[in-house]
């Protein structure tokens, strides 16, 4: 028997959401729409905001909440639009939210995760029952609360005697590692930022929201000190599970970065801050991924070509490639991803990898809003 369930999806990179509607026959996934929609441009400046404590932000965060809804829902009218199909014929959507802040274990032993959403007005608005808040019971399980994507990754890209490696390089870039003959064999963990302070630097200095083909970053030249001076960041050296987000890396983590250094031209900056995502994704890949193993890369990294430059050559004894050689183009995994969790936790089924985020055990991931 066959059932449809959405999957949206709206990252640390706050450029917009994306969206699929999959088909899963049995453990088989087919993509069957896709749709996406820019972040609405006083959303996105109003959330970025809320990365930061600031005035009633309660007040604040709950609108946010609210207009996010109402973004998803225009999304999954698409999708639904571009299917032909009614709501009463997808068995749930799976919203991830937008994470403001992102502090597991810390203060109190236990600390929290927190994505910005309206499940409740998202299933008003779209007639169909939503799971979110998918991070806070791996968390409360002792958990990194991220990331969840591997247990995805190892049911779509999963292999029997194939070694395997996925790069997830959105706004933060994570990192799957799936092990040939034993499929439990698996390791994720964040690597650090992705785009997020690519993007960032881009849109203060080009007045661009995110460097196209990496062409600016190309046309600079790295400079090592900084390089090295980012590098040093003890995030890098942590052991997995780690798990982290904009809390850490942000404008004014580079801000003290750069304090450090003699002035340097905009785009020597953003050539080094390209040469950070690959040498800290690389340095990922050689340490803990087979040698044998193969690289997948999804998200709006895959599409840098730059950067995708920078990671082959860093890594010139494994085929680099994008995920679409594996049938699920880049910007359509982590929505897909989604989809498949709120698909476990409606069988009751574990959405989370105890190995991967450091939990007690396996937990059904998120909650649930009926239509």
């Amino acid at each position: 028997m066959t059932e449809l369930y959405l999957g949206l999806m709206s990252g640390t990179s706050l450029d917009g959401i994306d969206g699929v509607l999959v088909e899963f026959n049995h453990a088989q996934l087919t993509v069957i729409a896709v749709a996406s929609a820019p972040m609405p441009p006083a959303l996105r400046q109003e959330l970025l905001e809320l990365n930061q404590a600031g005035h009633n932000e309660l007040h604040r965060a709950a609108l946010a909440g609210n207009a996010l809804a109402r973004a998803y829902a225009g999304v999954v009218d698409a999708l639904l639009k571009q299917a032909g199909i009614f709501p009463a014929a997808v068995r749930a959507i799976g919203a991830h939210g937008q994470t403001v802040r992102h502090q597991p274990q810390a203060f109190d032993g236990t600390g929290y995760t927190l994505q910005l959403n309206n499940p409740a007005l998202l299933a008003e608005l779209c007639g169909i029952d939503v799971i979110a808040d998918f991070r806070s019971r791996d968390v409360a399980a002792g958990g990194q609360g991220a990331p969840l994507v591997p247990a995805f990754h190892r049911a779509v890209f999963g292999r029997t005697g194939a070694e395997v490696a996925v790069l997830n390089i959105g706004g933060m870039a994570n990192l799957t590692v799936l092990g040939g003959e034993d499929k439990e064999n698996i390791l994720g963990f964040d690597c650090g930022p992705g785009n997020v302070l690519l993007d960032a630097w881009c849109l203060q200095h080009q007045g661009e929201p995110f460097d196209r083909d990496g062409t600016w970053a190309a046309s600079g030249q790295v400079n090592a000190e900084l390089l090295c001076r980012m590098l040093a960041e003890p995030f890098f050296a942590q052991v997995p599970p780690k798990s982290t987000g904009r809390d850490l890396f942000n404008p004014p983590w580079l801000a003290s970065a750069l304090a450090q250094s003699a002035a340097l031209s905009a785009a020597d900056v953003q050539a080094s801050l390209a040469e950070l995502t690959a040498q800290s994704c690389a340095d990922a890949v050689r340490t803990y991924a087979p040698a044998s193993s193969k690289l997948l890369v999804c998200g709006g990294g895959a599409y840098n070509q730059h950067l995708m430059g920078r990671l082959q050559a860093l890594l010139p004894t494994r085929k680099v490639s994008d995920t679409l050689l594996e049938g699920l183009a880049p910007l359509q995994v982590e929505a897909a991803a989604f989809a498949w969790l709120a698909r476990q936790t409606v069988r009751r089924e574990p959405g989370n990898l105890q190995k991967v985020t450091g939990a007690r055990g396996a937990r059904v991931l998120g909650a649930t809003y009926p239509a």
